[in-house]
């Protein structure tokens, strides 16, 4: 029997700060990561989540492939292990590519695992904002097929002014406050963010001695085939994924105590994810609760999967989810109790992970506590 998909190592760095715990903190305690970036161009707003300000000249480029090796680094350090002994499994969506002619996509990949020190090449995804998810799920089934012995993956987007205007052109951004699933809900903002997670086979940790975040048990993916910025508003692909993953976990929906949504706050985005959450925990009598990062770490684009599970594996951990940044009345069509003001209690039970990306990608992950030794 192939051994469970295990979670050793992780970090993050966020608009909130680096620390994985320090971070997750300030989330329960409702804390955001907006504020005022300055910029040349004529933008609906001028908040982002981001980051301390860069190194005077570095480039798009230059802030990417740092970044991305930094964090990969630390997650390999809290696994216990090195860039040698991972392969890595990297997203983005597009990087620094609005702003700068970085030539493809996989040239920061690249650079990225020469940095880490890895043997293997590696392995690059982008597909929207599902890319950190689809990282992550791309490396279970590696390890799954026999084809890595262990991998670190996750994803990076950094705040640029070509994301900022394209998302002001697309009328995605919020002139005000990214609130999910609220009634006055009018769009999301971007943020800087990158985080990356250490798999291997359970088995594998347990030999090593390995401390065990948590357990990825199930995962699938499908796509709307509906437009290349909107969702399907029936939610029935993205329902699918779900469904996918819980069957692949062998996990019934009522079993499921927290979903880590998307919600982009967007006006579109929210009510295709409350139509799938509809059609897979509609019926239940007390369905999961749900939380959402984005109003506190801005919408960070192909590293968004990462963050969010990770955000899984700590409410599981803690048995709390945090409450939804700027949210006052939550819409009537999401079926999922949400917190609002203060941090909630968590029944046992995974927990799950939903990204609904541009080009109509949907990526769920199912993740676990870790099992008893």
């Amino acid at each position: 029997m192939t051994s469970a998909v295990c979670v050793t190592g992780v970090a993050w760095s966020t608009a909130l700060g680096d620390g994985v715990d320090d971070v997750w903190s300030r989330l329960l305690a409702g804390d955001t990561g907006l504020r005022p970036v300055p910029s040349g161009l004529r933008l609906r707003n001028p908040l982002a989540a981001a980051r301390p300000v860069p190194p005077p000249g570095a480039t798009a480029y230059e802030r990417h492939v740092a970044l991305a090796a930094a964090t990969a680094r630390a997650a390999l350090a809290d696994a216990g292990v090195t860039g040698a002994d991972a392969q890595p499994v990297l997203a983005t969506s597009l990087g620094p590519h609005l702003d700068e002619d970085t030539t493809s996509l996989y040239t920061w990949a690249e650079e990225t695992g020469r940095r880490l020190g890895s043997p293997a090449p590696p392995v690059a995804v982008s597909t929207a904002c599902s890319s950190g998810s689809d990282a992550i799920a791309l490396a279970a089934t590696l390890l799954r097929a026999g084809a890595a012995a262990r991998c670190v993956a996750g994803g990076i987007d950094l705040l640029t002014d070509g994301k900022r205007l394209g998302h002001t052109a697309l009328g995605t951004m919020t002139p005000t406050l990214p609130r999910s699933f609220d009634k006055a809900a009018d769009g999301m903002l971007p943020g800087d963010g990158a985080a990356f997670l250490v798999l291997e086979p359970l088995t594998t940790a347990r030999d090593r001695g390995a401390r065990v975040h948590g357990v990825l048990t199930g995962w699938a993916a499908s796509n709307d085939a509906a437009g290349l910025a909107q969702p399907d508003p029936t939610g029935t692909a993205a329902a699918a994924a779900v469904r996918q993953c819980l069957a692949a976990a062998g996990v019934a929906p009522d079993r499921v105590a927290a979903v880590s949504t998307h919600g982009t706050a967007t006006e579109h985005n929210d009510a295709a994810e409350s139509a799938c959450l509809r059609l897979v925990f509609g019926d239940l009598p007390a369905p999961p609760v749900g939380f959402a990062t984005k109003g506190a770490l801005g919408h960070t684009l192909g590293a968004t999967g990462a963050i969010e599970a990770i955000t899984v594996l700590l409410a599981l951990r803690d048995r709390r989810v945090p409450p939804v940044a700027h949210a006052g009345s939550v819409t009537g069509d999401l079926p999922l109790p949400l917190p609002v003001g203060a941090a909630a209690p968590l029944r046992d039970g995974p927990g799950l992970s939903l990204t609904l990306g541009f080009g109509g990608f949907n990526t769920a992950l199912l993740l676990d506590a870790p099992p008893a030794s």
